[in-house]
């Protein structure tokens, strides 16, 4: 197995490619340019990914998604329909962010919590994760223990929740109900900053308190609490 990251400049947005055995998948393309493109079609050097999958649809995560589509036309993408008026607002913010010449136009299918999907070798469970995008969605990998977890989890942050469909009561029961219950070992690779794990988060990461907060001891000396009906 190899993962190699590319950090791509708009907001240092982290793409992946995944190799396993024959198998290949692109999370995230945020390539922009045709730079940032050359550099993912001279690393894999003639070998066409199985899938782009992507954790959600902000722009910075699927800048290179139709770039690539139109230089791989039978490649699918995997995106959850809750993002569709994500991506068709992308190009607008990139202009007003003074970013010219993306298309968003890329042809993609939807994907659903619980789904299984499978490439090759390479077997992912969507973890549905609405909070920092209605349709955000993590990629888990049992076999490998690992997941793609998009802008949802950080190492010691989670993704922001003031941007527009954002919700962050969402985004805390999607962490706290289902991404912090992945075996501790899972690797987690997210959208922007470096690697982690699942077991660091559950201890260490300060957005999740209290759930990670030391438990209290009991001192049987102190003195009882009287609890009187109303």
């Amino acid at each position: 197995m190899e993962i190699k990251r590319f950090v791509c400049r708009v907001l240092s947005e982290n793409s992946y490619v995944l190799s396993e055995g024959d198998s290949c998948v692109v999370v995230d393309p945020g390539f922009y340019g045709q730079e940032e493109l050359g550099r993912i079609t001279g690393y894999l050097d003639g070998r066409v990914p199985d899938a782009i999958l992507l954790t959600h649809g902000h722009f910075d995560h699927c800048l290179g998604a139709k770039p690539l589509q139109d230089a791989w036309p039978g490649v699918p993408v995997y995106m959850h329909p809750a993002d569709e008026p994500i991506v068709h607002e992308a190009e607008g913010i990139m202009r007003s962010l003074n970013l010219h010449g993306a298309d968003f136009s890329f042809r993609w299918i939807p994907v659903f919590d619980g789904q299984t999907i499978s490439f090759g070798s390479l077997s992912f469970k969507v973890i549905a994760t609405p909070g920092h995008t209605p349709g955000g969605v993590c990629w888990y990998c049992e076999s490998l223990a690992l997941a793609f977890t998009g802008d949802t989890l950080f190492a010691d942050a989670i993704g922001r929740t003031d941007f527009p469909y954002s919700d962050y009561d969402s985004e805390i029961r999607s962490i706290m109900e289902k991404l912090v219950l992945l075996p501790g070992a899972t690797d987690v690779f997210p959208g922007h900053g470096g690697p982690t794990t699942i077991e660091r988060e559950r201890s260490s990461n300060p957005f999740l308190e209290p759930f990670n907060e030391p438990g209290e001891t009991f001192d049987e000396d102190l003195p009882g609490i009287e609890l009187k009906p109303f």
